[in-house]
C-alpha cells in the first residue's frame, strides 16, 4: 500500500509539473504576452514598461524557473483586474463551487444509486425503463441549454427558484440540479450494469447455493462489489464538477470559481486564469489518489504495490 501510494504521489506531482508548463506556455504561444495582457490602447512604452516590470524580457528558462519557484509558493502574481494577489481570490471563490458541486453530487447519488439498483435487481420493469430513460436524458441534454430553460420556467415563469446569485438554499437547487444531471445519468448506467454483471457471478450462485438470504447476498455481496466502480466514478466526476462548472456558474451568476473563471478569461487577466488552472489541477489530483486509496477500504482483497 505504501509503494503503491508513493507510486501514485509521483505521479501526480508529474502531471502537476506538466499542468504547470502548459500553465506557463498558455500566454506564450500566441506571441508577445505583454501586449497580450495590456489594454489594446496602450501605447508601446506602456507596453515595454510592463513587458520589463513581469520579467518577459528574461530568457524563457529563467521565466520558466521563476514561475516554478512562484508557483510552488503559490504566488502566481497580482490579478492584473484586482491588483490584488491571484491565489487568494481563488480560495476565496472555492466555497461556493464545493457548495455548488457537493449539492450536484449528493442529488446524483440520492437518486442515481437506489435508480440504478432497482433496475438492476429487477431489469425491464418499469424503475428500470424509467432509470435507462433519466440516464439517456442526463447524458444527452446540453447542460448550457438545460440551465436556461430551467431559468425561464421555474424562475422567471413560476418564480419558485431565483434565477441567479448564491443567497438561500433555494438558489442553488436549481444550478445544481443542471451540475449533476449528467453524473447522475452515468451512476444510474454503471449502477443498473454493475449490479446486472455481479449477478451473474459464480460466488452469488454459490451463495444462492448455501441457501443465504436474498438480503444478505445483496447487502454482503452486490453491492459491496457495485461500490468499487462507484466509488471511481463518483471521485472523477466530483473533480470535474469542481473544474467543469464554468458555464452553469456563469449562467446562474453563481460566485464559484468558474465564474472567475469566465470574467477573467474576458478580461485577459492571465495571472489570475493560471492561478485558478493549476488550483483546480491540484484539487483533481487530490480526490484521484483519495479515490484510488478508498478502494483497499471498500474491499480488502485490493493489495496496492505487489
Amino acid at each position: 500500500m505504501h509503494r503503491y501510494l508513493f507510486s501514485k504521489l509521483a505521479q501526480s506531482l508529474l502531471l502537476l509539473f506538466g499542468v504547470l508548463f502548459l500553465v506557463f506556455m498558455m500566454v506564450r504561444v500566441t506571441g508577445d504576452p505583454a501586449a497580450l495582457m495590456m489594454p489594446r490602447e496602450s501605447s508601446p512604452e506602456q507596453i515595454e514598461a510592463f513587458r520589463e516590470e513581469m520579467g518577459f524580457n528574461d530568457p524563457l528558462m529563467v521565466q520558466f524557473g521563476r514561475f516554478i519557484v512562484e508557483a510552488v509558493k503559490g504566488d502566481f502574481g497580482n490579478s492584473l483586474h484586482f491588483k490584488t494577489p491571484a491565489m487568494p481570490m481563488v480560495v476565496e471563490r472555492l466555497g461556493a463551487t464545493v457548495e455548488l458541486a457537493v449539492a450536484g453530487l449528493l442529488m446524483a447519488m440520492i437518486f442515481g444509486i437506489p435508480i440504478g439498483l432497482i433496475g438492476g435487481f429487477t431489469p425491464g420493469g418499469v424503475t428500470d425503463n424509467i432509470g435507462r430513460f433519466i440516464a439517456l436524458m442526463g447524458q444527452s441534454i446540453p447542460n448550457f441549454w438545460l440551465g436556461l430553460m430551467m431559468i425561464l420556467y421555474f424562475g422567471v415563469e413560476l418564480g419558485w427558484f431565483p434565477t441567479f446569485g448564491r443567497d438561500t438554499w433555494h438558489s442553488v437547487v436549481m444550478p445544481a440540479f443542471v451540475l449533476g444531471l449528467p453524473v447522475l445519468g452515468q451512476i444510474v448506467r454503471l449502477t443498473r450494469s454493475a449490479v446486472l454483471e455481479i449477478r451473474g457471478e459464480d460466488f452469488i450462485r454459490t451463495a444462492h447455493s448455501k441457501g443465504l438470504e436474498p438480503k444478505t447476498i445483496y447487502t454482503k455481496h452486490v453491492l459491496r462489489n457495485v461500490a468499487i466502480p462507484l466509488v471511481s466514478v463518483i471521485g472523477v466526476q466530483f473533480g470535474y464538477m469542481l473544474g467543469g462548472s464554468i458555464y452553469i456558474e456563469a449562467i446562474f451568476s453563481w460566485p464559484g470559481m468558474g465564474g472567475l473563471l469566465e470574467q477573467s478569461i474576458g478580461w485577459r487577466d492571465f495571472p489570475l486564469v493560471q492561478a485558478i488552472a493549476v488550483f483546480t489541477s491540484v484539487i483533481v489530483l487530490a480526490l484521484n489518489i483519495v479515490t484510488d486509496m478508498a478502494y483497499s477500504i471498500i474491499d480488502p482483497r485490493i493489495r496496492y504495490g505487489r
